[in-house]
Order: C-alpha cells, then structure tokens, then sequence
C-alpha cells in the first residue's frame, strides 16, 4: 500500500498561536489596505499603526468578513484579472481569530519593513504632474460637467506608461476623464472622437501597462479635464491633478482607451431589474488589456461578453453587485487577442424599484442623462494595437 501524503497551507495559528499585529495583520495591511488606508489618502482611517488598528479591530473583522472590504466585484465564475484585491479564505480567517484573541499586538521584531508610499501619491515616479485650476463646487444644487484644457507644452510625441489622477476635494468629485486633445483640436465640451488618457472614479488606483506598451500624447497636445462634481451640504475647492511617467523607450504596442455605450434606453418605475445593452464589431485586431463598466445608483449588474462564432457569450467580466461608490476597473491577469470583426455586448442590469436603497425616486421614469439621480450605461476598455496604427481605426459601431 502506497504512501499518502497531505499537504496544508499552514500559520502559527494552526499549530495554537494566536495571529498578531505585527506578524499575521500587518502584511495584509500593507498588501491590501494601506493604499487608500493612510494618511492622506480617501480611506475614512488609517490602518498603518497599531494604535490606528486597534480601535477599528472589531469593524475590519466584519468588513473583511462579510467581503465589504477590500472592495473588489467582479464574480469569480468568470475571468482572472491581475488587481484582484480581494482576501483570501486563509487571510479572513487570520482577521477572525487575531480579533477573537482580543487583538494582540505581538512583537515588533515580527513585522515586516515598513511599505514606503510616495508622499501624496501612489505613483512612485511623476515625470510630468497637469493640474485644473481651483473649481468652487457650491454646498447645494446640480453642477453641469466641468471642462479644462491643460497645455501639456510637450515639444515631441511622448509615450506614458504609468498615470494617476489625483482629485483635490475627493468627497465632491463623482468622476475625472482626462481626454487627449491633439494640436488643431478646439473643442471644449464633450468630444466625440478623443483619446482617453485616464478615467478615474472612486476605487480607483495607479493605472500602469505591460511592459512594451503605452499611451501616446502627440507633441503640442492639451488635456482636457471633464469633471463630474457632486455638492455634499458643504461648499468645496477642488484642482485636480494629473501625473505621468513616461516610457524608457518608444512602446511596441499602443494602448487605447475605447468605450460602447447606449443612451437610448427608459427604465421604468419600480423595476427591480431591466436590462440594457450595447454591442459592436471591432474594425481592427487588437489586446484587450482591461474593463471599466460605468453606471449610477440604480446600477445593479454588469457583464462584459465576447461573442463566439456561434452565437454564444464568453463572458469575460460580471459584476453580480456593482456598487456606484467603488467603481473599479478589472485588469486581465492573462491580455486576451481579439481578432478583427470580434463582436462584442456589454450589459447593464438597473433596479428601479423601493428595494433599491440608494434609488432617488422609484416612481420616476429615468433616461440617460449627466447626473447622478439620472443613469449611464458605459463599458469602457483598454486594448493594445501596433503602435503605428491611427486610433481613429479603432471607433466601434
């Protein structure tokens, strides 16, 4: 009779230790929290001290727990993407029983160094940092979008590999979409046919591509800032940033920011769940590196399919609880080539019903529209192409 062997993933606490701070806490903090939790940062507290811990033992237990926090969406039945930030069972687990123990602080020699953060920003190297003047969002009423155009005063073409965007009064700021205006461009409100250089929305992080590939911004190019401001009851000043870092070297690939939406769609009042959808034909192959889905607060649901020769969804992205506050963007842990004529399908699902405990009003008819009470239904995606190629090749229809 052969042997059996059982191999376990083991911890200190498997063998009668209890997790503490410094051994067992601190490297998930460091991995999975401290990037919104520290100082300076949108996290309500810091999580980087015992100290700051300590209080918040018990809520973290249960965030963790019940997968509130880190936030991450997208279901696990489909698609494998490189910012997973969710925990593990094991890591869960560890929350539990340190909190269980009573939260012990442990040994400091147990910790591992301290996670260094550039001062202000995730984006350890800024090249080139773009900024919006000072906008005074008023304490009450609807603000239209907001546009500003930012000389980048960039004398030849330069290739970006890494951005942030940085909002200035985070609680006032809905939405950044930071477009490409090339030289002989002069339009100012909502273009049509623009590069996107970022979109951010909160949950958003540091946005950096594969090596090789990288966002071109044409010499002579502006930014364009559209700013999307929700008034909180308090009145604000908000100048937003942009930083950059730039390519060691002329990329291979070109990463284009895309998007497919509809806008012609009427949600009646109190359904729980209709349906959207949007679709089209990719003129060129291309990578697809990476998805954003974009809805309001009657969001409920969002898929992104390719369509396979026979008709049937491949679903490479299902967000089963979109949440209007974390709006995140999933990065293919694996980039999927997509052959020229691949059809695609977005699909958003909205509840507009009483059930819904963010609905503005369930007896309102709702139609697209800019603010937030009103809905969108946006995917947008990032693909890689030659980088000779015009980006005018790539407008889906």
């Amino acid at each position: 009779m052969g042997r059996v062997w059982i191999i376990a993933l083991v911890t200190p606490w498997s063998f009668g230790q209890d997790p503490t701070f410094y051994r067992d806490i601190v490297p998930i903090l460091q991995d999975r929290c401290q990037e919104c939790h520290r100082p300076g940062e949108s996290g309500p507290m810091p999580l980087v001290t015992y100290p700051q811990v300590r209080p918040w033992a018990k809520a973290i237990r249960d965030a963790v727990a019940s997968r509130k926090m880190p936030p991450w969406f997208a279901d696990p039945c489909c698609g494998k993407f490189s910012n997973d930030r969710s925990l593990t069972r094991a890591q869960i687990d560890t929350f539990t029983k340190w909190v269980d123990a009573k939260a012990p602080m442990g040994d400091r020699a147990d910790a591992p160094a301290p996670r260094i953060w550039p001062e202000g920003w995730n984006l350890a190297t800024r090249d080139a940092v773009f900024s919006t003047p000072g906008f005074k969002v008023p304490a009450k009423g609807a603000v239209e979008y907001q546009y500003f155009a930012v000389p980048t005063g960039f004398k030849q073409d330069r290739w970006v590999r890494s951005v942030e965007v940085k909002p200035g009064a985070r609680a006032v700021v809905h939405h950044v979409v930071v477009y490409i205006r090339e030289p002989g461009s002069t339009w100012t409100r909502g273009p049509t046919k623009a590069d996107i250089l970022e979109v951010w929305a909160p949950g958003t992080a540091v946005e950096t591509w594969p090596e090789g590939m990288a966002k071109l911004i044409p010499a002579g190019s502006d930014l364009v800032f559209e700013i999307h401001y929700t008034p909180t009851g308090k009145p604000a000043v908000d100048r937003t940033s942009v930083a950059v870092e730039f390519a060691k070297s002329p990329p291979a690939k070109r990463v284009l920011t895309l998007q497919m939406g509809n806008d012609r769609f009427t949600i009646p009042p109190g359904d729980r769940n209709y349906r959207v959808s949007v679709g089209g034909t990719l003129p060129n192959d291309a990578v697809l590196l990476g998805l954003f889905p974009h809805m309001h607060l009657r969001g409920k649901a969002f898929e992104f399919d390719r369509i396979r020769q026979d008709g049937q969804p491949d679903v490479l992205l299902r967000v089963s609880k979109y949440d209007f506050y974390w709006q995140l963007s999933y990065k293919l842990a694996m980039p999927l080539p997509l052959k020229k004529g691949t059809r695609l399908e977005w699909i958003g699902w909205f509840d507009n019903s009483p059930n819904n405990p963010r609905n503005p009003d369930p007896a309102a008819e709702v139609r697209y529209g800019q603010q937030s009470w009103e809905e969108m239904m946006i995917g947008f995606f990032d693909v890689a192409v030659d980088a000779s190629v015009d980006k005018f090749k790539f407008f889906i229809r």
